[in-house]
């Protein structure tokens, strides 16, 4: 762990405002102040950045990364792949996401995010179980054999598993689980998040009413918005306590339509930038497996055989720079997608997601360009492009 330093000769976002001719002083791993940059007390190290100074990114579905998918391989050494490898796009904070599986890989996967947060592994948030409680109608990539409905006994482990992890999100589908059990894992602690179903409106805003707090990739895998029935996208656009990830690599969803939902989005609770990253991410590997079955790198988009899109070639930095780019958020409002707002979704504002004392030092240095230049996690860095680039 570190100790005491100031990062310099950077313009500093803080989550909600921007500070100029200032210096970010970090000490033990913990934000301790943004000062003047004449006011750095004595004695501690001044390290000049240059660019933007930002809040590492909040990532909350990451089924992989550096060659690696946790449901290949459920284990520690995979967990810590998977952080390093998302950690030079930015992503200080991640939630590992395991695809429906079997009851066997599922424990697994449990077991490795327990001994995981034990570890106290870098970037490493919790988990995020996607299934097997969803709708073979929106599956997606998700193997249709695998889905089932929510038993006691998957209720039971659910419960259980929250006990180890510092956070654990599961995505459900209404027509898998009943309101009623989603009210015993959110009092249990547990985040529940709403997606592959064929819900309309109504059913999901009583979902809402049981505890369910976010949606799962907005518009993909789920029910659309119609002249007559709003589906499962309405519901999460009108909804002002359901947060929602969307993946904005302009594949999954049209950038207009991305605009006009964050135009449309009733709040508090927020859209927020997921990547849903699969092995690919950090490799030139251009095909890999998931429950046995192919899956494509091609054109910017993995694809199963048959063309169904299967998770996302995407990075943090790279959605940051396509909603303001390309839909044209303030870039304020673009890291608050990758920062803020999935920090808010999972209850960890406190401590990430923004500059303050005593929230953790995980930040971004970022070039005027949105390259990324530097990363620390917990006030340690773990990457620095000039030492990658062999500077």
């Amino acid at each position: 762990m570190s100790e005491c330093f100031a990062l310099t000769g950077a313009r500093i976002f803080d989550g909600d405002d921007w500070h100029d001719n200032a210096a970010l002083v970090v000490r033990d791993g913990l934000v301790e102040a943004i000062v003047a940059a004449g006011a750095v007390p004595s004695g501690v190290e001044r390290i000049e950045t240059g660019g933007m100074l930002a809040p590492g990114f909040v990532d909350l579905q990451v089924n992989g990364g550096g060659g690696v998918m946790l449901n290949d391989h459920p284990d520690v050494a995979s967990i810590e792949t998977i952080c390093r490898a998302h950690a030079p796009f930015g992503t200080t904070a991640l939630l590992p996401t395991l695809i429906t599986d079997t009851p066997e890989i599922t424990a697994a996967a449990v077991a490795a995010g327990a001994e995981a947060a034990q570890q106290k592994v870098p970037g490493f948030l919790g988990l995020h179980l996607e299934g097997p409680h969803l709708s073979i109608a929106r599956k997606g990539a998700h193997d249709p054999a695998l889905i089932r409905p929510m038993l006691d006994a998957d209720q039971a482990m659910l419960i259980a598993t929250r006990k180890t992890l510092p956070v654990l999100l599961t995505t459900v589908a209404p027509e898998s689980v009943e309101p009623a059990r989603v009210s015993a894992l959110v009092e249990a602690g547990i985040i529940v998040s709403l997606g592959h179903s064929d819900t309309g409106y109504a059913k999901a805003r009583a979902f809402a009413d049981a505890g369910a707090t976010m949606v799962t990739h907005l518009f993909n895998a789920m029910s659309q918005i119609g002249n007559r029935e709003p589906g499962l996208a309405g519901a999460a656009i009108g909804t002002g306590t359901l947060f929602a990830g969307i993946i904005a690599d302009g594949i999954h969803v049209d950038p207009a339509t991305m605009a006009i939902a964050l135009r449309a989005k009733q709040g508090p609770a927020k859209i927020f930038l997921v990547t849903d990253a699969m092995a690919t991410i950090g490799t030139d590997m251009t095909s890999f497996t998931l429950n046995g079955r192919a899956i494509y790198r091609r054109d910017g988009s993995l694809r199963l055989a048959d063309g169904t899109l299967a998770g996302a070639d995407l990075d943090m930095i790279a959605a940051v720079r396509f909603v303001h780019r390309v839909v044209g958020l303030d870039l304020s409002e673009a890291l608050r997608m990758a920062s803020l707002y999935p920090a808010q979704a999972i209850g960890q504002s406190h401590r990430l997601g923004r500059f303050a004392n005593g929230t953790a030092a995980d930040i971004v240095a970022l070039s005027d360009e949105l390259e990324v230049k530097s990363v620390w996690i917990e006030g340690d860095r773990v990457f620095d492009a000039g030492v990658a680039k062999g500077a």
